[in-house]
């Protein structure tokens, strides 16, 4: 879903990243670092400041790949370290919910395993050629997902946060199945069984 609105964001962006030619890496390990301050604010129970931290943590994610394409410094490393912190930043951010009692042990495992289990099905039928990016739950919209539960549960109470992780899970694992259905439909066009 968010991967159709990319060339409006770059549109929006790419005056910031003109002024920036800056290593795209710098930006990309720096969100990283601020995901893992996102989790250390969760793990201390402080949701504004966890879901502030995300929605930067999430800006940077998808301005290193704007500085990277405006620069043409686009490679292969970049875009393998990009998808690997996001792995990272995804997992820890649930950690530290876990570690602030915002969900319990189980739910917070399912959270990771759905959350990375979606990229993961993405990169294996991308490895075999096969376009992955259908899905109601790309890692923007889970972010998102977070996002709103910390700010409405700093009003309305914590019972809000453990339901958004809640909806995280469930609309990851149905955009798992979302992608194993492409893949199937795909592969039954094309003909391809490997």
């Amino acid at each position: 879903m968010f991967e159709r609105l990319r060339p409006l964001v770059e549109k929006i962006f790419n005056p910031i990243a003109k002024e920036l030619d800056i290593n795209p890496n710098f930006i990309t390990i720096s969100s990283l670092i601020i995901a893992i301050l996102a989790a250390v604010s969760f793990g201390f129970n402080n949701l504004i400041l966890g879901g502030v931290l995300i929605l930067l943590s999430g800006f940077l994610d998808v301005f290193d790949g704007i500085i990277a394409r405006y620069h043409n410094k686009v490679t292969k490393f970049g875009a393998f370290l990009d998808s690997t912190t996001d792995r990272f930043s995804d997992a820890l951010i649930i950690i530290g919910l876990i570690a602030g009692g915002y969900t319990n042990w189980i739910i917070g495992v399912l959270a990771i395993h759905s959350s990375i289990t979606v990229s993961y099905v993405r990169a294996v039928a991308e490895s075999r050629g096969i376009p992955c990016t259908v899905g109601i739950g790309e890692r923007a919209s889970r972010l998102i997902i977070l996002i709103a539960g910390a700010f409405i549960a700093t009003y309305m109470g914590n019972m809000y946060m453990s339901i958004a992780i809640l909806v995280l899970v469930f609309v990851a694992y149905i955009t798992v199945i979302q992608r194993i259905v492409h893949v199937w439909n795909w592969t039954k066009r094309t003909k391809t069984y490997e």
